[in-house]
């Protein structure tokens, strides 16, 4: 019975200690906040009239080729980038993204918005005051109708399917390196030097080969998702990812930076398993030994 009520006591102090270093720790360090909004729905009012809309894919070729490709390439289309990455940099702060895949990554209704306006759909209008400009124009004089034959242009284009490190790299590489994805050859470098996305950013973006066993898959859901939610005022924007492509980049974060995640889980019940067996072993042999004493 002595030995029960000892066991007892160090049961409930390993729970309190592990309460307050994990959960209690985690909820401090990273508060609860709302679920990842997938359908974006603080942009209904601006995209409603784009909405009920059919879009014509053949009038948003034309409206996307000669508005868009002065600065975005598209080169599954044969739109090469105009200027290389440090020329790009130079002029708009980030090297700007290739259209071929942004109707699959972003969801329609945030290229919707984000055509008319860049700066509050991303988040991020905090950046550009006292005469500061978002480095996309915004196209709000484009009619609903345009906005919607746009949107169904870029759709129509965008691949059918993409692997996780594609989706990555096309969502993320513009700003973050990867570098444990490819040490040697260093391809998995940000697009935009350093120098660049730092003044365009406030600060260099970090690197984020480790950020899924820093932060974990929950924090990264709704951070990635909106930013603004874990830090107000936060230079990097909402980049309205629909939620299978997210799941992609948290997924390919995984794969570089947890890729001995499914061994841990397999060996973690085994070694529970073994422990008990451990433990009720060693009971026995320490009831044999002590019998007679008792």
């Amino acid at each position: 019975m002595r030995e029960l009520k000892i066991l007892a006591v160090v049961v409930a102090l390993t729970l309190i200690t592990y309460w307050g270093v994990e959960p209690y720790a985690h909820s401090q360090m990273h508060p609860h906040v709302a679920p990842a909004d997938f359908a974006f729905t603080d942009l209904k009012e601006a995209v409603a009239p784009v909405k009920e809309l059919k879009g014509d894919v053949a009038n948003g070729e034309t409206l996307v080729t000669s508005n868009c490709t002065a600065c975005h390439s598209i080169e599954s289309k044969g739109f090469p980038q105009i200027m290389d990455n440090v020329s790009s940099a130079a002029a708009y702060g980030v090297v700007p993204p290739d259209l071929g895949t942004a109707g699959k990554l972003y969801n329609a209704d945030y290229l919707s918005s984000f055509v008319q306006d860049p700066a509050t759909t991303s988040k991020v209008g905090h950046k550009y005051v006292d005469g500061k400009v978002h480095p996309m124009p915004s196209y709000n004089w484009l009619q609903p109708q345009e906005i919607a034959d746009v949107v169904a242009y870029l759709k129509d284009i965008s691949p059918k399917e993409m692997t996780n490190k594609e989706v990555f790299t096309n969502a993320c590489q513009r700003c973050h390196s990867i570098k444990y994805a490819d040490m040697k050859n260093g391809t998995m470098a940000s697009f935009t030097p350093n120098d660049d996305i730092k003044k365009y950013m406030g600060k260099l973006p970090p690197d984020l080969s480790q950020m899924i066993r820093s932060r974990g898959a929950e924090y990264l859901e709704t951070f990635i998702n909106d930013p603004q939610k874990h830090l107000p005022g936060t230079a990097m924007p909402r980049v309205g990812l629909t939620e299978e492509s997210q799941a992609q980049v948290i997924a390919y974060l995984e794969e570089v930076g947890d890729s001995k995640k499914a061994q841990r889980e397999e060996l973690g019940p085994k070694f529970l398993i073994y422990l008990v067996i451990f433990a009720i072993f060693g009971f026995l042999w320490k009831a044999s030994k002590w019998r007679d004493v008792h």
